[in-house]
């Protein structure tokens, strides 16, 4: 009876714990969606910068990716400033996503001495790193990073990290099942940023992989 009662117990706690995680991350969920709509106003920016995603095996941009080229030079275009494209690449992928996006700039009449790139980010807080490194003799304060929607707000939020007053513009995304996913890995992707910023630590994982899809592939 004794240990029947235990294992009751000790399922209960687990049911409770089981269902605080979930309200916690649902939390999460919510947290992002409201950011979305809620972002820093900046009337003017000294940079932009463009954060990676898929590059097709033929060496073009993925949809993702295109759409953030496409806002990231209208942002350009609105100030003449340095614009930098970040990101590695990966297994599946024929060349860097920085070096794609460089010359996809480069081929909508961008001149190449605006164009700062990085090639070497797994994720977004490398992404960030990598610029600031880029920037770090620009002058540069304020900047507005292109990203999809789901993704910006933590993007600000390690660029703030990094020293950057920052700002966004949400490229387009795709909706319906890929919203949700999407919304559904960044969940997860901010409970990881708060566990190193609480502990001062950075969770080395250049392949952060959540349903098969790693971090700079976003």
């Amino acid at each position: 009876m004794k240990k029947r009662k235990g294992l009751r117990i000790f399922v209960r706690v687990l049911v409770i714990l089981f269902c605080a995680g979930l309200l916690f991350y649902l939390g999460v969920i919510g947290m992002i969606i409201w950011r979305e709509q809620h972002l820093p106003v900046l009337e003017s920016y000294d940079a932009v910068i463009v954060l990676g995603a898929q590059v097709k095996p033929d060496g073009t941009p993925n949809l993702q990716l295109e759409w953030r080229l496409e806002a990231g030079l209208d942002a350009w275009k609105a100030h003449n400033c340095w614009i930098v494209v970040c990101g590695a690449q990966g297994s599946d992928e024929p060349q860097p996503e920085g070096d794609v996006m460089y010359d996809w700039l480069i081929a909508h009449d961008v001149p190449e001495q605006w164009i700062l790139k990085d090639s070497a980010s797994f994720n977004t807080r490398e992404n960030l790193q990598n610029a600031a490194e880029l920037l770090k003799d620009k002058d540069v304060k304020r900047v507005v990073i292109v990203t999809s929607d789901y993704h910006l707000a933590r993007a600000i939020a390690i660029a703030g990290d990094e020293g950057f007053e920052a700002t966004g513009i949400a490229s387009r995304t795709l909706g319906g099942f890929y919203w949700v996913k999407n919304h559904a890995r960044e969940g997860i992707a901010w409970i990881k940023y708060w566990v190193e910023k609480l502990f001062n630590i950075q969770i080395h994982n250049s392949n952060f992989n959540i349903s098969g899809i790693t971090e700079h592939q976003q």
